[in-house]
């Protein structure tokens, strides 16, 4: 695994941070910034090239300390043409220690504000993608772990420009290689323009080599081998994979008319992504309020999976918690709608054995083994194994759904079952059971859970292979202050969130339970023993000072239908094309966790509609997609 970078002495009077690995300084004068910006922006036309675009995308080798990245978040914000959406990836190999971001930024005024808000999101950087939301979703940084060659070759994009950092090819040879060199071809498309700081005859060769026409670029005040050029091949380029998936499509999309059938977590969610991009967006359900299903959950946990092979499971989890902090952070009121807690992991399923220690600093910042402090609050003792997740927490789904609802371009139709989806002259018609339609679009997405397998067969026959899933929980209101139990929530075989505010008081919530093939979201009193027994495993003291409301008849019930899948994964991907471009796609099967898959999927879904940088590796995106191939309508 890659290390910190060092913030060592350089032997300058500014003290600028050294990179052992690299042997050269990240900035090698108080000017990095303008120089960066005559190397790097200036070198690749901005910010005048993205004038009017509905959105650009930016490829970095190295991000180093965030420099570039910075310029360029601050070119976007000073330019009143600049483009809706603005993305940044960057590769890196060996990760910055977090405390040198803002300090490299210390001389630059401008930079400063936007250095700290960098550093408040560069944490658990293992390695993979990572991606970063700031101004409100228009900016995205997607931050590639590891070798530049092999993460590159699991993201699916073509960049607009590409700032080719990496310091000395001299002193970092490895990084220019042809072979790298065609990994950032493969993100190109044809008159992607590129800037670097550094050429020598052997790049100049591979960059020639790999399709890039170049331009040098004497700069006789910093550098005389800064050089432009563009991406211009002699040969035709294979299409991408995501460019290939359908034929005929008309990938990628310019923003349309859209219809989300499903006003639950996923369905929200996609609603709010495509709006941001410009989309207008009608979301339907057959319920007269929103989370009216799985959704309506009083208060669900966000904590990530742990395995200990780090199973596909378990990093998806972990960029899922990533992007839903982020929306509730952005989005919803911290004590009211959610709680930024930390979540307590007490080893039950795994049989009391001890859970993967985690093997860095970057891992740490997900999760550590449980201290002594906190076992005790939780009523265990100390040889009890337990993890602490400090990024984890509680969540009302109901309130982050009616967030993403209030996003601008969406409405909302309640009291709207969708029965057949048709092609329609544009588009794709919904109708419903009498034969009324209920809207038209370019673009339908279902999102509404176990539901989505009988309107998916209205324009494809292969099954989904969608499972209902019924879940209970247990709750009851405090009398008054809760004494005795945890200050987080804790989870491991069920799970209990010890306070919550509803509108009758304070509250607790335990469970849930889990019975496959029941699509009856009925209260059941069998269930409320089963939590209660689940919570004795749990948390025994907890259990002994909860019980009172189960003997006594006083506890609630809470049941919703849950969407799953064989394998655990929700199932994501285009369904049914029509001759003209028009797509039907599906977004469900996030069982027990919505909340974690949900933000994940919608920005997964337009990345892919609209060519932009996935958030997660293709591999990993893989695991998602809709095993099934893709309807042809005329």
């Amino acid at each position: 695994m890659p290390g910190p970078l060092a913030s060592l002495d350089n032997g300058s009077d500014s003290g600028t941070p050294l990179n052992p690995h690299l042997a050269n300084s990240q900035h090698r004068a108080l000017d990095a910034p303008e120089q960066a910006r005559r190397v790097f922006l200036a070198g690749c036309g901005l910010p005048a090239a993205w004038g009017g675009q509905s959105q650009w995308r930016v490829l970095e080798t190295n991000f180093g300390l965030g420099l570039n990245f910075l310029l360029t978040w601050a070119a976007w914000r000073a330019d009143l043409l600049r483009p809706k959406l603005l993305h940044f990836v960057a590769t890196e190999d060996h990760f910055v220690q977090v405390e040198n971001v803002p300090h490299s930024a210390t001389e630059y005024a401008d930079l400063q504000p936007l250095a700290l808000q960098l550093r408040a999101q560069l944490w658990g950087l293992l390695p993979g993608f990572h991606r970063l939301v700031f101004e409100d979703g228009h900016v995205l940084l997607t931050l590639c772990i590891g070798e530049v060659k092999a993460v590159l070759q699991q993201q699916q994009f073509e960049a607009d420009s590409v700032y080719l950092n990496g310091f000395s090819p001299a002193k970092n040879f490895t990084m220019w290689d042809v072979h790298t060199l065609k990994a950032v071809a493969r993100c190109c498309r044809r008159g992607t323009r590129i800037a670097t700081s550094a050429l020598t005859d052997k790049l100049r060769e591979g960059l020639s080599q790999c399709g890039f026409v170049v331009d040098t670029a004497q700069d006789a005040d910093v550098n005389r081998d800064n050089f432009q050029g563009q991406y211009n091949p002699s040969w035709e380029p294979k299409k991408p994979l995501y460019l290939q998936r359908l034929p005929g499509s008309l990938l990628p999309r310019q923003p349309s008319t859209a219809v989300v059938v499903g006003a639950g977590l996923a369905g929200t969610a996609i609603a709010n992504s495509l709006a941001r991009r410009g989309w207008q967006v009608v979301v339907l359900d057959a319920a007269n309020t929103p989370a009216s299903g799985a959704s309506g959950l009083p208060a669900g946990l966000l904590v990530p999976h742990v395995s200990t092979d780090d199973s596909l499971l378990s990093r998806l989890s972990r960029s899922g918690v990533r992007m839903t902090l982020q929306q509730a952070d952005a989005l919803l009121k911290q004590g009211a709608d959610w709680g930024y807690s930390g979540v307590l992991e007490h080893a039950i399923e795994t049989g009391g054995r001890a859970l993967p220690e985690p093997a860095s600093e970057m891992a740490a910042d997900w999760r550590r083994s449980a201290t002594p402090a906190q076992l005790a609050d939780a009523g265990l003792a100390a040889t009890d194994k337990a993890l602490w997740h400090a990024r984890a927490g509680w969540i009302k789904p109901a309130s982050l759904v009616n967030a993403w609802l209030d996003t601008p371009g969406i409405t909302w139709r309640g009291a709207a079952r969708a029965a057949v989806l048709q092609p329609g002259q544009p588009g794709w018609q919904v109708i419903d059971a009498a034969g009324a339609l209920l809207a038209q679009a370019d673009l339908v997405v279902l999102a509404c859970a176990y539901d989505s397998q009988a309107l998916a067969v209205t324009v494809n026959p292969a099954q989904l292979k969608l499972q209902p899933v019924r879940g209970q929980i247990s709750w009851g209101l405090h009398k008054n202050q809760p004494q005795g139990l945890p200050d987080f929530p804790v989870n491991g075989h069920g799970g209990l969130v010890p306070a919550v505010p509803s509108a009758e008081g304070l509250s607790w919530l335990m469970g849930a339970s889990y019975e496959r093939d029941c699509a009856m979201p009925l209260i059941r009193p069998q269930d409320h023993r089963e939590n209660l027994e689940r919570l004795q495993r749990l948390l025994p003291h907890a259990a002994d000072l909860l019980s009172d409301a189960f003997s006594t008849g006083k506890v609630r019930g809470w049941a919703g239908i849950r969407c799953a899948t064989p394998g655990r994964l929700p199932v994501h991907g285009c369904i049914a094309l029509t001759g003209s471009g028009a797509e039907v796609w599906v977004c469900t099967g996030m069982g027990s966790r919505g909340l974690t898959f949900a933000t994940l999927c919608a920005e997964l879904l337009a990345a892919r509609l609209h060519g932009e940088p996935w958030p997660v590796e293709r591999r990993l995106a893989q695991a998602l997609m809709a095993d099934i191939p893709v309807a042809a309508h005329p």
